[in-house]
């Protein structure tokens, strides 16, 4: 049983996961050099001022809360980090050669739930590197958007727009990485072949979401007019039938060679013409 003190202390995201069978063990510090990286840790790029002063804030009064760890399944003797990593990082930098830590005993699911949880909650992960840490559990632990949606406590609509920006060229990922534009930004540009070339001119011009949207309607229908471009051959067709007819002839032709034809009429004498000529001829 964990006792309420403890759990209030790992925070109410972290507290949230765990179960009251969950093996813990308390201790008071371990060597820093016993510590090693999750595995499944969702983040990858750590912000070097707040590191600065998080490693400033440890120098000064030391590390307050604890780093959540669980003992390696690789390295005997050695413990990965759960949730903390930036304590551990700037413990490091502050010269520090033990942290305070609470070992807990759980499972790989658990181990990146706690990392997405923690990160997610205090606002630490880039678009990116949340949208991937969505997709591992999707991928490897067998969630589903739904799934996702009700442990996360967002949106499914929110899942599902993370996820989509890793369809996004990786040259966009990193800008949005680097925070050269943001989730917004990078869901205007889902689908667009020039979506890099866009991306860069949106950074250069230092558009707003909006604007990006706007900018990439342009694209999206000049790409609609392209894709439904016709055959010089249609067109013809289409031309001869105006010029015999007298009216607007529209000709669709898809690639199996179905398709559709219409005719544009201005009054009902011109509706009748079309009407009669067709029962004439067939």
């Amino acid at each position: 049983m964990i006792d309420n003190k403890l759990k209030k202390g790992l925070g109410r995201g972290l507290s949230s996961l765990l179960g009251d069978n969950t093996k813990i063990a308390k201790s008071n510090k371990i060597l820093i050099k016993d510590i090693v990286r999750n595995k499944f840790q969702p983040r990858k790029n750590f912000d070097k001022d707040n590191l600065e002063e998080l490693t400033n804030s440890i120098k000064e009064q030391g590390v307050i809360q604890p780093i959540v760890v669980r003992p390696s399944k690789s390295d005997d003797g050695k413990y990965e980090i759960i949730a903390g990593e930036r304590r551990w990082l700037a413990s490091q930098n502050a010269g520090l050669h033990e942290v305070p830590v609470v070992i807990l005993d759980v499972d790989d699911v658990k181990s990146l739930e706690f990392a997405i949880v923690e990160n997610v909650q205090r606002q630490d992960l880039n678009p990116i590197e949340e949208a991937q840490g969505y997709q591992k559990l999707i991928d490897d632990f067998n969630y589903n958007q739904d799934k996702l949606s009700k442990f996360i406590g967002k949106s499914r609509s929110y899942i599902a727009n993370s996820l989509r920006l890793l369809s996004l060229p990786q040259e966009v990922l990193l800008m949005i990485e680097k925070g050269d534009l943001t989730a917004g930004h990078g869901r205007s540009l889902i689908g667009l072949n020039n979506a890099s070339e866009i991306g860069k001119k949106i950074v250069k011009q230092r558009l707003s979401v909006r604007q990006a949207e706007s900018l990439t309607k342009q694209f999206r229908d000049k790409k609609f007019k392209l894709v439904h471009k016709k055959d010089p051959n249609i067109l013809d067709l289409q031309r001869a039938l105006e010029e015999k007819t007298g009216l607007n002839v529209s000709i669709t032709n898809k690639k199996n060679n179905s398709g559709n034809i219409s005719f544009e009429y201005k009054d009902l004498e011109q509706l009748d013409k079309i009407i009669q000529t067709i029962k004439n001829n067939y």
